[in-house]
């Protein structure tokens, strides 16, 4: 396979730019003009944010965007699917609450905003993983695929299961419907430790499925018929008292993801939008975000995902830590085991490289890219 080509732009403007029209010219110059857009129906699909969280895209993106759509004659909406845990996006009304609360609506964002897999995320259809060797099929929201045209809009973070947040994860993750996001999140249970638990309850807090409760001692437990295996409370645990007893869990779930991806973008136009910018070090799903981990570094555009996520990773490394941030915290601990990654060492229990390796090996993309600076 040849080189994929990914378009990157950085955020210095000059007084007479602004960064949406930069974003704009970036993703003209990538090529999302050579796709036909005349009269279909153009999925943008994104992160809304969970509320609390202020790491997430300003809506300002999204309609710079939408605005290129629609210039090129196509009928865009803004899209994504419920949560499988209880937060503010749980089922379709809450998820539209939080969508305009966090800035999101057809006055600010020139669009629609369609919850994909419906009211209680039960809307779905099984999609042909092209290639799966974990998953004949995908469970991925009905209106994502009933769109003609499927553009990813996605927030460059870390990400306290899978490393990284980029394309793969907004459209493998995010475009499975709650049964997709059982599907993928099922190949373990975490345990807890008690020999290393402090009882300290964050665990609990994190838990989106109330599966944790505390025996008599004091010590968390986790109750496996309850757990979705979501993966949160192991990085909320700070003392390395919370495992998966899966020992592969989370590379399991990084193939899934990626073979979700693949799915979604099958068969028809796709193009992708990543922002690399407020490096939290876990998801915009959190009802919080940590300080950046690293400082913001530019704008992606590409036709591949997986070659753009490989360029954003490849960028996020070759900058220094931020201080004052959790990576940086990490890294000053007397006897921390130095990974030279800077998502391993900010989330140590991660695992990342398996979920560009995987889609790179089923097709849906390359590692391999150049770098076109505009």
């Amino acid at each position: 396979m040849e080189k994929a080509k990914v378009y990157f732009t950085d955020f210095r403007t000059q007084l007479d730019v602004s960064l949406t029209v930069k974003l704009q010219k970036l993703i003209r110059k990538a090529g999302i003009g050579k796709i036909d857009m005349d009269g279909k129906f153009v999925a943008i699909k994104m992160h809304f944010g969970e509320l609390g969280n202020l790491a997430y895209l300003r809506p300002n993106y999204a309609r710079a965007v939408a605005d290129v759509v629609k210039e090129q004659n196509g009928k865009p909406f803004l899209t994504d699917c419920n949560t499988l845990y209880p937060g503010s996006r749980k089922h379709a009304l809450e998820h539209l609450d939080c969508a305009n609360i966090n800035g999101f609506n057809t006055v600010t964002t020139g669009c629609q905003i369609i919850i994909a897999d419906g009211l209680r995320g039960t809307d779905d259809i099984a999609v042909p993983v092209p290639n799966g060797e974990y998953c004949e099929e995908a469970y991925i929201g009905r209106a994502i695929m009933d769109a003609d045209v499927f553009i990813s809009l996605n927030h460059f973070k870390g990400h306290e299961m899978t490393g990284f947040g980029g394309a793969i994860k907004n459209i493998g993750m995010g475009c499975g419907s709650r049964a997709g996001k059982m599907h993928q999140h099922n190949s373990g249970t975490p345990v807890v430790s008690e020999k290393l638990c402090r009882s300290c309850k964050r665990c609990a807090k994190e838990c989106g499925s109330d599966a944790i409760y505390y025996k008599e001692n004091g010590k968390a437990h986790i109750d496996e018929k309850l757990c979705k295996g979501c993966g949160r409370c192991i990085g909320a645990c700070a003392f390395d008292a919370i495992s998966n007893k899966n020992w592969n869990a989370n590379e399991l779930l990084c193939c899934k993801m990626a073979e979700y991806s693949a799915a979604v973008c099958a068969g028809r136009p796709n193009f992708h939008i990543t922002l690399v910018q407020d490096i939290s070090p876990n998801c915009d799903c959190h009802g919080e975000n940590d300080a950046p981990i690293l400082p913001d570094v530019g704008m992606f555009a590409s036709f591949d995902p997986v070659a753009l996520d490989q360029a954003c990773v490849d960028a996020c490394m070759k900058t220094a830590p931020l201080p004052n941030s959790q990576l940086s915290d990490n890294l000053n601990q007397e006897g921390w085991e130095h990974h030279h990654d800077h998502f391993k060492d900010s989330n140590p229990n991660i695992r990342w490289k398996e979920t560009l390796e995987h889609a790179e090996k089923i097709g849906h993309g390359t590692r391999e890219y150049e770098l076109i600076v505009m």
